[in-house]
């Protein structure tokens, strides 16, 4: 389920990976890196409470650029997997550890290839034309943040920014 930061629910949520991992409210979550190097995958999220909730395994500095998003218990959830001959730097999203094209979720792709902020184009696997994107994000670097959108609308439907750890 995606909501507004507001917390209003939207009219209608939306599960694109699963319910399970849905919440009708904001969640505070970290990412941490266990590990001083970005070459091991040692990557991992964390809720308030220092509890694991996700790992991401796979090496950061690679040409297959492949990475798969773990549960806390290790199972996979979803694999990422960049698209090497791509003008767009696309990227496509499968169920567990697969790639095969029938466990296609949704792919993003860069909105146009020159860019001074981010924005990507997101499509669902069932979205084949890819006339008009599913959801748009639209982040900065700089800021550490980013906004989903639902399409080409204003509809906020995930919020990502930086908060310092206090801890």
């Amino acid at each position: 389920m995606a909501y507004p930061s507001s917390s209003t629910p939207l009219a209608n949520p939306v599960s694109i990976i699963s319910p399970h991992f849905c919440a009708p409210y904001p969640i505070d979550l970290a990412i941490v890196r266990k590990v001083l190097t970005i070459t091991n995958g040692n990557v991992v999220v964390t809720d308030i409470n220092d509890n694991i909730v996700f790992k991401v395994k796979g090496a950061f500095l690679t040409i297959h650029g492949r990475r798969v998003l773990l549960d806390a218990t290790g199972n996979p959830i979803v694999t990422l997997k960049m698209k090497l001959m791509s003008a767009h730097d696309r990227w496509q999203v499968f169920r567990g550890d697969s790639t095969d094209s029938s466990d296609l979720i949704f792919s993003a792709k860069r909105s146009s290839m020159l860019q001074l902020k981010t924005k990507l184009d997101v499509f669902l696997a069932n979205n084949t034309k890819e006339d008009v994107c599913d959801f748009k994000v639209k982040g900065s670097w700089s800021e550490r943040s980013c906004v989903i959108y639902a399409g080409e609308s204003s509809t906020i439907v995930a919020q990502v920014r930086f908060l310092p750890l206090q801890r």
